[in-house]
């Protein structure tokens, strides 16, 4: 049977936690900062896991 290719694209933006599940970073800190809050911008830098229904189709785009 022939090995699984990882999707490059996914493997750049997520990353497999030791217990199997997949860590993300967060969207909407990039631009038009100023009408966001100082807390708000602080949260946004923390990363988190990703919801179970999109972590079952990232696992087939990261086998490894």
């Amino acid at each position: 049977m022939p090995k699984i290719k990882t999707n490059k694209g996914a493997a750049k933006r997520f990353k497999k936690t030791g217990t199997g599940k997949i860590v993300r970073h967060k969207a909407f800190s990039s631009h038009i900062l100023t009408t966001k809050t100082t807390k708000r911008k602080r949260n946004l830098r923390k990363s988190t896991t990703m919801a179970p229904g999109d972590a079952k189709r990232m696992k087939v785009m990261l086998p490894y």
